[in-house]
């Protein structure tokens, strides 16, 4: 059997990182004790993979946990007794079977994310909006990442000021072509540490 939990994580979890997540939930099935399937090998793994990593420090209410089971079982009630075995912060929300055993891995299937991005201040300031607009209207902006040149700009798929003091972003998230919200705050003159950011959706292949 094949399920995927969507979740979010909030608070002081914000800065718990992938691996760590990783054995949270594994910890969370044992409790729950759900009937995990394993690899194959000398150090068999839960097979369970998170859609997409989340940076450290960021929150999000629309994570999505792969999991497969030895056996089918009942949804019914799932939800609330994992969120028992889960420390504050992570809440379960959905949990569906995925009816196609064999579809292939959500990691390979994300094509873009969505964040709300606020600031700690009052608001961003009036200046902002012209910035925005010069953004999306370039037609290139070189960045560095690792040493590599690379353009920021086809990354970025929709922005927009929502609010004085949020914004909201839709950024490319293919292997290999991933928007990253802080460098695309770096390009506005927003310093990441005055905000918060928040994952608000991912979307797939259809």
């Amino acid at each position: 059997m094949r399920i995927q939990i969507t979740f979010s994580k909030q608070g002081p979890l914000r800065y718990t990182g992938h691996l760590d997540l990783h054995k949270l939930w594994e910890r969370a099935a044992r409790r729950a004790e759900l009937p995990l399937a394993y690899s194959q090998g000398f150090h068999p793994q839960p097979k369970m993979n998170i859609a997409a990593a989340l940076p450290l420090g960021f929150s999000s209410r629309c994570e999505i946990l792969d999991m497969r089971l030895e056996e089918d079982i009942s949804l019914d009630g799932l939800g609330e007794k994992l969120n028992n075995t889960m420390p504050e912060g992570i809440r379960v929300t959905q949990i569906v079977q995925v009816m196609n055993e064999r579809a292939p891995a959500l990691q390979t299937q994300i094509i873009s994310a969505e964040y709300e991005v606020i600031s700690k201040e009052a608001g961003f300031g009036s200046g902002l909006k012209r910035k925005l607009d010069s953004v999306m209207e370039a037609e290139s902006i070189i960045r560095t990442r690792r040493n590599k040149e690379y353009d920021l700009r086809p990354l970025i798929e929709e922005m927009e000021l929502i609010a004085e003091n949020k914004l909201f972003m839709k950024l490319t998230a293919k292997e290999g072509a991933t928007g990253r919200p802080e460098e695309v705050l770096d390009v506005l003159g927003i310093a990441f540490e005055e905000t918060r950011i928040e994952r608000t959706r991912l979307n797939f292949q259809s």
